[in-house]
């Protein structure tokens, strides 16, 4: 049943959405541990809290140049492009991006490991090599690596598929398995491509069989995908673009009626299977909203009806330009999401002259049960990236189980992995020293497939160029709101 705009707004009056709540920060300051001004009462007993410190204090510069962490936690390289191998003997391909982790069989953690690598393979030098019976497009150079990390210490790397196109966030499933996304679209015939691009695709850490000849999974449309995830109770799926010009789409996609989720069940759906679908969403006013960086207050819930995508393969239109001025909402670059909660965690990196309000960063929620989105994080925009100190552009996002989520950075200048408390409070947990650039012109890559293992111990992370996983253990604590 279709929740009205109506039905929203009389709803609103009774539960106060639609407006910031008590307590709650109005703009999220950049700098670390920092709340900006207060839209509501209750600003003594917030004052109060920022009193309190959040997070594990200041970063300590990293002698070997690589990453800085605060004082008593450590790193520990697990893949290194170029210089680490896989079990066949090739290296480990460049440019990790999204990431999760698995229980694996006698106490080994495994990892689906992304690799962006977008256009010919002739324009990488560690593509995802071409394994027998895992590949796509030959013509591609992206894919996922596998990696197992066993109890002691040792490390085995092996590719999930390969073929496809700059696999960027993804997402895990509650059976175990990897949806791995390409952000890009390219046709056959395009950059070198012998296939159509710009699906998902499903990877079996555990059964390396069942990663043979790899299927795209068309029903849940061809576009510049960026991460999924899966509601386990109600069996949706949820989906984001990253792209502009018109801005891309956050994505809800319904199963066939009687579908049974499991490993492999994806690949016995027909193309068209399911429902695609792009949201429509309202203030508690009634009021259609064009665009999500229109938000200014954490805090703010905007109510979601769905609308059907007319051809989810975009054989004519891309996905996004099939809706005209009024009939969805977009938001941009849509990046990382992350189930937890009950809900969907979903980043939108930054926002500027292309959108409505410029911003360095949105965490949304999305309520499946209510059906609203809910700003929860807000980064204003960084007068300074180059400063260590401030965050923006956020990109990957993982649930902490020590309260609040952790983002990795993929903005301008310094980069970091940052955490963010249930109130919005933000704090650094590393920094990438680096430095793939110039004395003179230092540059430092994006952060990317934040995850933590599945016993909460170690947050892994990529720098993804030249791509490397690292392993962090440390003091992990349970973060005040």
């Amino acid at each position: 049943m279709s929740l009205t705009r109506r039905d929203f707004a009389r709803t609103s009056a009774i539960t106060g959405a639609g407006v910031a709540l008590a307590g709650s920060v109005g703009a999220l300051a950049t700098a670390p541990n920092a709340l900006a001004s207060y839209d509501t009462e209750g600003t003594e007993e917030a004052s109060a809290d920022a009193r309190h410190s959040v997070g594990y204090g200041p970063l300590v510069p990293d002698p070997k140049g690589i990453l800085a962490l605060p004082a008593g936690f450590t790193y520990r390289i697990i893949t290194y492009s170029g210089r680490t191998k896989l079990e066949s003997g090739e290296f480990t391909p460049s440019n990790h991006d999204g990431t999760a982790t698995f229980d694996g069989p006698r106490g080994t953690t495994l990892l689906v490991n992304n690799h962006e690598l977008k256009g010919p393979r002739a324009n990488w030098k560690y593509p995802v090599p071409l394994t027998e019976g895992l590949v796509y497009d030959p013509a591609a150079a992206g894919g996922c690596t596998v990696v197992e990390i066993r109890p002691d210490g040792r490390v085995a790397e092996w590719v999930g598929i390969a073929g496809t196109s700059t696999n960027c966030a993804g997402g895990s499933t509650p059976w175990g398995t990897w949806l791995t996304c390409e952000e890009n679209s390219d046709r056959a015939g395009v950059n070198g491509m012998t296939k159509d691009h710009g699906y998902v695709f499903e990877v079996d850490p555990g059964d390396r069989r069942a990663n043979r000849n790899p299927k795209p999974l068309k029903f849940f449309g061809r576009y510049d995908h960026e991460a999924v995830v899966i509601d386990p109770k109600r069996g949706h799926a949820y989906l984001t673009e990253d792209a502009a010009g018109p801005n891309g789409l956050f994505y809800r996609w319904t199963p066939p009626k009687g579908f049974e989720y499991g490993p492999g069940k994806f690949r016995k759906l027909a193309d068209d299977a399911g429902v695609l679908q792009a949201p429509k969403c309202f203030d508690s006013g009634g009021k259609f909203v064009d665009d999500l960086s229109r938000a200014t207050k954490t805090g703010t819930v905007y109510g979601v009806d769905w609308v059907d995508v007319p051809d989810r393969d975009a054989r004519t239109t891309p996905v996004r330009k099939q809706f005209g001025d009024g009939e969805v909402t977009r938001a941009r670059k849509l990046e990382g999401m992350w189930w937890g909660d009950g809900g969907a965690y979903i980043v939108s990196s930054y926002a500027r002259e292309e959108s409505p309000v410029q911003h360095d960063g949105q965490v949304w929620f999305y309520d499946p049960r209510r059906r609203t989105l809910t700003l929860k994080v807000l980064l204003g925009v960084n007068p300074d990236p180059s400063q260590d100190g401030a965050f923006d552009g956020p990109d990957n996002i993982t649930v902490s189980p020590y309260g609040g989520i952790v983002l990795a950075e993929d903005g301008e200048g310094v980069s970091h992995l940052f955490g963010a408390t249930e109130s919005g409070r933000t704090y650094p947990i590393a920094r990438n020293d680096l430095n793939v650039g110039t004395e003179e012109e230092p540059e430092y890559s994006e952060f990317a497939g934040v995850t933590f293992s599945p016993d909460g111990k170690t947050l892994y992370a990529n720098i993804q160029d030249p791509g490397i996983l690292v392993a962090i253990t440390g003091p992990w604590k349970r973060q005040k709101r």
